[in-house]
């Protein structure tokens, strides 16, 4: 496989993932993905997607538990 960015070819291995949502910032330091060789861009399988996808919407649903709860102290 050829890197979109620069061309370069595509390894296994892993790399980091963030995301900014509301309210809470979420990191994992090593995800599986393909990995050019030469400028290091990730890309991720569908099935990592997935699985990133199914963590956020979990982690979204309780941040909402939360703020609720949260709200209700006020």
């Amino acid at each position: 496989m050829m890197c979109v960015h620069c061309g370069g070819r595509l390894q296994r291995g892993t790399a980091p993932f963030h995301a900014d949502r509301a309210g809470y910032h979420v990191h994992w330091d090593a995800v599986p993905a393909w990995v050019c060789s030469q400028c290091g861009e990730a890309a991720f399988d569908s099935e990592e997607v997935d699985a990133i996808q199914a963590a956020l919407s979990s982690l979204d649903a309780h941040a909402q538990q939360l703020a609720k709860a949260s709200s209700q102290l006020e």
